[in-house]
C-alpha cells in the first residue's frame, strides 16, 4: 500500500492508503472530516468540495494518492477556534443561505476559491464561480448574497487588521 502525507486542516498525517481510495473516503473514514459530505460520489453535485493547495476540488473525483505531499483545508479547518465561525460560514448563516445544509460545506469551499482570486465578484461572477456546485432547496438567491456578505466581511477584516483564513 503506498504511504502519503497529506496536510489536514494544519494537522500533518501519514497514512498508508490503497491506490483506489477518494480523497472524500480518506478524509471522512480515516481522519473523522465528517463536514465534507458524500453527496452524488460522481463530482456532479459538489458536495464534497475541499481546498486541496488552494483550489477548490471536488474530494470524489481525486484519489488519496493524489493529494500526497499537498495541504487540504476542509469546512471543518476553516473557523478561527473558540466557537467563531468563518466570515463566509456566518454570512451563510445571517443570510439563510442554507435549508437542508447538505451543499453548504461544498458552497463555501468553492466561494472561498472564487474570493481568493477575485473579492469583490458580481452577482454573475459568484454565480458563475459556484456553478459546479447544486443545492435542491434554496433556489441559489440567499447563497449569491452570503458569498457577497462573506466578501465584504472577509474585506473588512483584513482591513482592520484581523487575520482571516483564505487558504
Amino acid at each position: 500500500m503506498p504511504r502519503i502525507t497529506v496536510t489536514v486542516d494544519g494537522i500533518r498525517y501519514e497514512e498508508d492508503v490503497e491506490p483506489r481510495l477518494l480523497l472524500v473516503h480518506f478524509l471522512r473514514d480515516r481522519l473523522g472530516k465528517t463536514g465534507t459530505p458524500i453527496g452524488c460520489d460522481t463530482s456532479n453535485c459538489g458536495a464534497c468540495t475541499v481546498l486541496l493547495d488552494g483550489k477548490s476540488v471536488k474530494s470524489c473525483s481525486v484519489l488519496a494518492v493524489q493529494a500526497d505531499g499537498c495541504d487540504v483545508v476542509t469546512i471543518e479547518g476553516l473557523a478561527p477556534g473558540n466557537g467563531q465561525m468563518h466570515p463566509l460560514q456566518r454570512a451563510f448563516h445571517e443570510e439563510h443561505a442554507l435549508q437542508c445544509g447538505y451543499c453548504t460545506p461544498g458552497m463555501v469551499m468553492a466561494a472561498l476559491d472564487l474570493l481568493r482570486e477575485n473579492p469583490d465578484p458580481s452577482e454573475e461572477e459568484i454565480r458563475h464561480g459556484l456553478e459546479g456546485n447544486l443545492c435542491r432547496c434554496t433556489g441559489y438567491c440567499n447563497i449569491v448574497r452570503a458569498v457577497r456578505r462573506g466578501a465584504q466581511e472577509m474585506g473588512q477584516a483584513q482591513e482592520a487588521g484581523q487575520e482571516v483564513r483564505t487558504p
